[in-house]
């Protein structure tokens, strides 16, 4: 699939891709899965951020931050939206199966489409609210990146991860208070400061598990 996107869009993000430690030939299908989005977007209003420059630093290159703290296997990604930041992920990483989790019809047929368009074999889209999906302890791992307080997600999402599973919760600032109020049964593990490339925010990734 062709992009009609400029070539210093490609060398912006190839750039940071090489910063965060990811192959900048990754651009050329994350490319591909922004101008699906942009096209998309002109219709269905799936993210307010309608830029392409913008987008390759928050959506693409923000998502793709917190690879390092992924772990090969099952993924869920509650409240996807238009597919942030699972797929991103799953372009970026092979080895991690994502499920995308979204309510809204219209964000759903976009991320059908996208699994379809980039071929992703490793992505799957579930039309669903995350407390009703009915795959208990089957992920190693769930992400939110705008979802709702870390008390929020675990609330909705954390039936989802096995025994030893992990919350990566992408934040901006040190969610101090959120970690405070996490409930009974589950502790932060660490929290990880991002370094976005071209972002001038706080970024920060919590690690939620089971407390021992």
């Amino acid at each position: 699939m062709d992009t009609p996107l400029p070539e210093p869009l490609r060398q912006r993000l190839a750039d940071g891709l090489a910063t965060l430690g990811l192959d900048p030939a990754l651009a050329a299908p994350l490319l591909d899965y922004l101008a699906l989005l942009l096209r998309w977007n002109r219709t269905y209003n799936l993210t307010a951020i309608r830029d392409p420059e913008e987008m390759v630093t928050r959506h693409l290159l923000d998502s793709l931050a917190m690879h390092p703290y992924v772990r090969p296997g099952a993924l869920a990604d509650l409240g996807t939206g238009p597919g942030l930041p699972g797929i991103p992920l799953a372009i970026a990483r092979p080895d991690v199966q994502v499920t995308l989790v979204e309510s809204n019809g219209k964000k759903a047929r976009f991320l059908r489409e996208a699994v379809r368009q980039l071929k992703l074999g490793n992505a799957r889209v579930l039309e669903s609210r995350a407390e009703a999906v009915a795959e208990p302890g089957a992920y190693a791992q769930i992400t939110a990146r705008a979802l709702d307080t870390l008390a929020g997600i675990l609330e909705v999402g954390g039936h989802l991860l096995a025994a030893e599973g992990r919350l990566l919760a992408m934040k901006g600032v040190d969610p101090v208070e959120e970690i405070a109020a996490l409930p009974a049964g589950w502790a932060a593990l660490a929290v990880h400061p991002l370094a976005v490339p071209g972002l001038g925010a706080e970024r920060h990734l919590v690690e939620v598990g089971r407390a021992v």
